[in-house]
């Protein structure tokens, strides 16, 4: 009875699969990038499985956690999505799925999605935005941010390298980048092959979409792979 016990209570519904997520908003531009590889503890499941999901031509996302409830996540919002758009003729903007995705998060907060994302994508005027969010949608837009197993690397670089302003400051200042879509991709780079050589979960590959007013394009770039 006494080890029945102890069984049941050390089981948990989430599993973390790792993974590591950024995004950073430019002036005109945005990019959201994730790496690829799939783990379970010390075992690798897949060396090439996407993070990054596209919700519509301005808006992208990206997601680390237990990915059987970052699939559920995405076909919750794909759903919504696609009921929005019959509904009004027009695909909802990234302000507006930022919103949704904070609201279907709040939904589950009880027995929250174990996903923890970041939404990038270009606002209504053709703005970088980027939006991160925790476990239960708390969320706020900033000029930039990082989830997952390797954001305690990634986030200090960050920082350091985007000379953006504080979403904190008053009066509120524009958060975007001030780098070019180049030097903010270079970047990128840079701190998945440092995080990749100090952390196990992230790895194998590093898929890259850069969102601008000529539409989506994406990138890969090979990582370690040990």
């Amino acid at each position: 009875m006494a080890r029945g016990f102890k069984e049941h209570a050390t089981w948990s519904p989430y599993e973390n699969n790792g993974g590591t997520c950024v995004a950073i908003a430019g002036l005109d531009y945005c990019i959201v990038a994730a790496d690829t590889r799939l783990s379970l503890g010390y075992s690798i499941l897949t060396r090439g499985h996407s993070k990054l999901f596209k919700l519509s031509d301005t808006a992208v996302m990206a997601s680390s956690g237990f990915q059987a409830d970052v699939r559920t996540l995405q076909k919750n919002l794909e759903a919504r999505q696609k009921g929005y758009y019959h509904q009004h003729g027009k695909p909802m903007s990234c302000p507006g799925m930022a919103q949704l995705l904070s609201n279907t998060l709040y939904y589950k907060r009880f027995f929250p999605y174990y996903s923890f994302n970041v939404l990038g994508g270009l606002d209504t005027e053709g703005k970088g935005c980027v939006y991160t969010y925790d476990a239960v949608g708390s969320y706020e837009r900033t000029g930039y941010s990082t989830q997952g197993s390797g954001a305690e690397l990634i986030m200090p670089i960050l920082d350091n390298q985007l000379k953006s302003a504080s979403p904190l400051l008053y009066p509120p200042r524009e958060t975007a980048t001030p780098l070019t879509e180049q030097e903010a991709l270079e970047i990128v780079k840079d701190t998945f092959a440092s995080a990749t050589e100090r952390q196990i979960y992230t790895g194998d590959g590093l898929e890259i979409v850069v969102i601008n007013k000529d539409g989506i394009h994406k990138e890969y770039l090979d990582l370690k792979k040990d």
